[in-house]
């Protein structure tokens, strides 16, 4: 599983560190950290900001947005970009969006949890990847009820356990997550979020980049599930839960 790192983070040098030889995850609303992106990491894919927009009550560019994607496909180690949503549209606001993605295959499809399994199997069949976002009554990734949700999606597009299309989880770098739900590539803000916070104890790294090194291999070290368990893993989160 590719591990994308979400930024910006700063200063410049703590991101250089932390992002030489990884995966980077590069929001169209905080570029700051693309050219060490693009110079530094094994890969980057690129988000469109939606979550943002939304909470801000904003409209979105898109136009400007497309454009953007195709400036930074160029770069070898671009990996995909996040097709534009409408979190809190309807499903024909979102096919509509889709149908207006200018870049094929490059792309990737987001399905909110709160839509029908309808659409996120038409997904899965169509695009050689889609992107899982939390939302509505399943806004929070792992808890009890996202969980459950998990499972009826995870039964809606596995075969024998295996998805049928490459799974990317949307602010779910987390190892309670992904070492339950075979994903190809996951995101979070997590190690940008924390490396700034103050640690206690005579082992506290020096270095704001010390901290997120740290962090990120944490992340990166804790295994990951090969395919889906089915019930099993509703038993492994009330383990872990409890």
């Amino acid at each position: 599983m590719i591990h994308y790192h979400g930024t910006p983070m700063t200063p410049t040098e703590a991101a250089i560190r932390l992002l030489r030889g990884r995966h980077a995850f590069i929001s169209y609303l905080a570029q700051d950290s693309l050219p060490i992106a693009q110079e530094f990491c094994q890969s980057f894919a690129v988000d469109n900001g939606a979550f943002s927009v939304w909470k801000r009550g904003a409209t979105p560019d898109w136009p400007s947005y497309y454009k953007w994607v195709e400036d930074v496909a160029r770069y070898p180690n671009f990996d995909f970009a996040v097709i534009p949503d409408c979190i809190d549209g309807e499903e024909s606001d979102n096919d509509a969006l889709l149908k207006e993605w200018p870049h094929g295959n490059i792309g990737a499809p987001v399905w909110h949890l709160h839509e029908s399994l309808d659409r996120l199997h038409r997904l899965a069949i169509e695009w050689p990847r889609i992107c899982l976002g939390s939302s509505g009554a399943y806004q929070t990734p792992n808890t009890e009820q996202w969980w459950l949700r998990i499972n009826q999606v995870m039964e809606k597009i596995t075969c024998d356990g295996f998805p049928i299309t490459k799974i990317h989880g949307l602010r779910m770098l987390n190892p309670e997550i992904f070492a339950r739900i075979p994903m190809a590539s996951a995101d979070s803000t997590n190690v940008c979020q924390n490396a700034g916070v103050a640690w206690r104890g005579h082992y506290e790294p020096a270095t704001k980049a010390t901290k997120a090194i740290v962090i990120a291999e944490r992340i990166e070290l804790a295994p990951v599930a090969r395919r889906w368990a089915g019930s099993k893993q509703q038993r492994l989160f009330g383990s872990a839960a409890g």
